[in-house]
């Protein structure tokens, strides 16, 4: 256990070792005790003159990155004014369905400067000799690395409520791509089933919790749980005193943007949610180096009950993101639906996914948006098209909404990127709008009217008066260092067109002295630019002889990929040298005229959120419409029956090369426990798994692969394999929710499907399978059909068919059948059904089709005058049956 050495601002308190063995193997875990001063902002030498040898003072500084002299955002609050002293945290202690059985680091891109600190992930020298795997703040902006949309930079702050408020559980966490905290606070069960649901959606990369959670030998059981359940996961423990209520609420006052104010009122009388962005915001202040601006950061409150709840097990089993075979393929739910084309699309896709909504009109109000953009392909593919020029506007919002404590060259470097990510952002808003003119859903509509905001024109025309019309986001790192070079217009500063005029002379020596060697040497000698080389040559060798097979003495760092040569020369390495100082001369006037352009900015920023969530939610309407252009996807209704006709697995189906067999669904209230049999192999699992992910698919609002569909708004979606029961708290409460839930039970064993005897709402289903006898062998072969069909299956004892064709001896195979005989005899006479119980089953039958056919019926009055006729056919067919079989029993 590693003991942290902090700079004079967080002096170091004595670490808790590990609470168990166990929990020494579940990766780092750190205690740190925050001093609560002000916070001012330490001076380098200062900084440097605590910190062990080899570190660095600053959290997360580069080794080599310069400081920039004098902050141009002094107009701003200072960032001791919401980081003051405040009063010790006081503790609160006011207490305030699917079911589905069986019975058995990316890659960064080189060419942007981060700005926030990783020291684990980022190879940056560590704050005082402390590893966090907190990612930094400035991740590309582009849409190029899909990797990234994913990669975790989620950090989520725990707390529990203590003696009569145990089980009462507050949640704050923020994703470091984008400038939004998203707050909660539930009551769980013993279980703490809601807790790592949540954090399993949230994927997290760090976890803080108090470190009275985590007390040797004594830790809490809700702190077992989440360490075993997020074994890769770093766990931070920090003092309980910053866990405070009151700071917390005054930080959501002091930094939440004007339109998202109304949570000032959700969140008063949460406590527990208030005391975990209490210490979630102090933490992120401490282990980035950075503080948000003023009323620039998008705080929301999120009830469970807004969403249905897949807990964790169940979207590993539906393999809803990954899958369990392979974990790099994309053979996931997420994988079927995902044709996003940006980061920001992709992230919403994902939380859908993992969180379904349960509100009907919303979901209609997508399935609107759907079918528009099916029936218009002028429109699709104008969304498309302007959609997938857009970067990540949630983590360019994250980074611009950031106030480095220490001005880097790297700080500056992203500023400057992150403003001509921004243009090219707002540029693309008249486009956009102008694609959205003519639809007709509510839901496009209200996009639409969200792009006529003015900001976006203000925020354009402030930044055109500064930066070049030809500033735009470019691939590639040298034409981007060109743009951050050039993108402020001329004559603003001085100073700073001759530093550019320098830096294009030794630009073009470098070109010029290149051209000379080339010419001197008779080589065919070119330029090219790296990130981490600066200017360097490269040849090829293709028609080229080297004399004695060698390359010039005058070259050094020489390497070769296959025919090509890439070297440098100890006069480009000096030129380099100077074209960087002309550089950082360069971004230092540039930053300093950028952020005073962003600080006139950012009381307009706030229409940049809405511009975020209209991209996201574009992105994947577009992704659900182009999945149903793949395939013959329809659209879903919504009622209070689970009826699926000719539905298949959408996953199986990317895997086939033919369509899979389609299968039919219809659970009621009335029948909404189906048992279903069959041999191993016949299709069983696969089925259970294909009614969830179409509910799923259906919730999220996207067309589900079926000839038609009709669903019931499912809350909760779980799937059980063998005996795991731990959903279950009490048997009351586990009866009352199976008795509401719609229920598919795969089981191999066929005496279970006898309770359809007892209970009238349960059905029986089999998988068929055909025997083929094989002649020249004399063997039969099993034919899967995987064809669902009503009844019990007529497959018994295929253990003992497989036996038999083992090497087991022949007199234990007979053995097994005798005892087998007995058995299933005994079991018959004491299940036999009584005729009344035959009468109340035709009558439950009939009254619960009457009720459904009330209630759903879209049928015309002829042919419901049928439906109805046949209804009471078959009825008569049944009573006459069960009063034939009382007469006999009489007798």
């Amino acid at each position: 256990m590693l003991r942290p050495d902090v700079s004079p601002t967080f002096p170091s308190v004595p670490v808790a070792s590990p609470c168990s063995p166990e929990a020494r193997s579940q990766g780092p875990r750190y205690n740190f005790g925050l001093q609560e001063t002000p916070l001012s902002r330490p001076s380098a030498q200062a900084a440097s003159a605590s910190s062990p040898p080899g570190t660095s003072g600053a959290a997360g500084d580069r080794s080599g990155s310069s400081s920039l002299p004098g902050h141009p955002l002094s107009a701003l609050p200072p960032q001791g004014s919401y980081f003051r002293n405040r009063s010790s945290f006081a503790e609160n202690t006011h207490a305030s369905h699917v079911m589905l059985g069986t019975s058995s680091s990316s890659a960064q891109d080189s060419n942007y400067p981060q700005i926030l600190k990783s020291p684990l992930c980022a190879g940056i020298p560590q704050r005082s000799g402390y590893k966090s795997w907190t990612p930094q703040m400035g991740y590309s902006a582009t849409s190029s690395s899909a990797v990234s949309a994913h990669s975790p930079s989620v950090i989520v702050a725990v707390v529990e409520g203590r003696g009569l408020a145990r089980g009462e559980i507050g949640m704050a966490s923020i994703d470091l791509k984008s400038p939004q905290i998203v707050l909660s606070q539930f009551a769980d069960n013993t279980t703490y089933a809601k807790v790592i649901t949540k954090l399993k959606i949230l994927s997290p990369l760090e976890i803080i919790m108090s470190n009275t959670a985590c007390v040797v030998g004594n830790s809490t059981k809700l702190f077992t749980l989440i360490t075993e359940n997020f074994k890769n996961v770093n766990f931070t423990t920090i003092q309980r005193k910053y866990f405070n209520e009151t700071k917390g609420l005054e930080y959501i006052e002091q930094l939440c943007i004007a339109e998202f104010s109304t949570v000032l009122m959700e969140v008063q009388s949460k406590y527990y949610c208030l005391a975990a962005v209490a210490a979630l915001l102090k933490y992120v202040e401490f282990i980035q180096n950075s503080v948000y601006a003023p009323k620039s950061l998008k705080i929301c409150f999120q009830g469970s009950e807004q969403t249905a709840m897949i807990d964790s097990s169940s979207a590993q089993n539906l393999e809803l993101l990954i899958n369990n075979q392979d974990s790099r393929n994309n053979h996931t739910l997420f994988g079927v639906l995902n044709y996003t084309k940006t980061p920001g699309g992709s992230r919403r896709l994902r939380s859908n996914i993992l969180e379904p909504l349960v509100d009907v009109e919303t979901i209609n109000m997508r399935l609107d948006c759907v079918q528009e953009l099916l029936q218009d392909e002028e429109l699709f593919f104008g969304l498309q098209s302007v959609i997938a020029k857009f970067l990540d506007t949630e983590q360019l919002l994250s980074v611009l909404v950031q106030i480095p404590k220490q001005d880097t060259v790297n700080a500056a470097e992203s500023k400057i990127t992150n403003l001509i990510y921004l243009k090219h952002t707002l540029e693309l808003v008249d486009p956009l709008k102008i694609t959205l003119k003519n639809c007709n859903t509510p839901l496009l509509r209200a996009y639409y009217g969200s792009l006529e905001d003015k900001r976006f024109g203000i925020i354009l025309d402030k930044i055109k008066t500064v930066i070049n019309d030809d500033a735009r986001y470019m691939k590639g790192c040298l034409n981007m260092r060109t743009q951050k070079c050039y993108a402020v217009r001329p004559n603003i500063n001085e100073f700073l067109d001759i530093a550019r005029r320098t830096y294009t002379e030794i630009v073009d020596d470098i070109a010029g002295m290149i051209t000379q060697l080339a010419e001197k040497y008779s080589l065919p000698l070119r330029t090219s630019f790296s990130s981490a080389r600066g200017f360097f040559i490269q040849m090829t060798t293709d028609c080229t002889v080297l004399p004695n097979d060698q390359l010039p003495s005058e070259f050094i760092k020489i390497s070769k990929v296959k025919n090509s040569y890439s070297f440098t020369s100890a006069d480009l390495i000096k030129m380099n040298e100077r074209c960087q100082e002309s550089l950082r001369e360069i971004y230092h006037m540039t930053y300093m005229i950028v952020c005073k352009l962003l600080s006139e900015i950012y009381e307009h920023i706030h229409c940049l959120y809405k511009l975020s969530d209209t991209v996201s939610m574009l992105d994947m309407l577009l992704s659900f419409a182009h999945a149903c252009t793949l395939s013959d996807y329809v659209r879903p209704e919504f009622t209070d029956t689970l009826a699926i006709k000719q539905g298949w697995h959408p996953i199986l189906e990317r895997i086939s090369v033919e369509k899979p067999v389609a299968n039919n669904t219809y659970i009621t209230e009335g029948s909404n426990f189906f048992i279903i049999t069959g041999p191993n192999m016949s299709g069983k699992s696969t089925y259970l798994k294909q009614i969830a992910l179409c509910q799923i698919m259906a919730q999220i609002g996207s067309y589900v692969p079926a000839e038609y569909s009709s669903f019931r708004i499912a809350e909760q979606i779980f799937t059980r394999i063998s005996t795991d029961d731990d959903i279950e708290t009490n048997s009351s409460t586990f009866m009352k929710e199976m008795k509401e839930a719609f229920t598919l039970f795969a089981t191999h064993f066929l005496e279970l499907c006898q309770i359809d005897v007892l209970y009238p709402n349960v059905e029986n289903m089999h998988f068929e399978v055909q025997h083929v006898k094989n002649t020249s062998r004399n063997k039969e072969a099993i034919l899967y059909t995987y064809k669902l069909s009503k009844g019990l299956t007529e497959e018994k004892n295929y253990g003992l068919k497989a036996a038999e064709v083992s090497s087991l001896p022949p007199s234990i195979v007979l053995d097994a059948k005798d005892i087998t005989t007995q058995i299933t005899r005994q079991i018959l006479q004491n299940q036999r059904s009584t005729p009344e119980m035959e009468r109340q089953r035709a009558v439950y039958h009939l009254a619960t089709r009457l009720v459904q056919t009330a209630r759903n019926s879209q049928l015309d009055p002829d042919s419901l005058r049928t439906y109805l006729s046949n209804l009471k056919k078959k009825y008569e067919a049944d009573f006459p049956r069960a009063e034939q079989d009382s007469g006999k029993t009489e007798e």
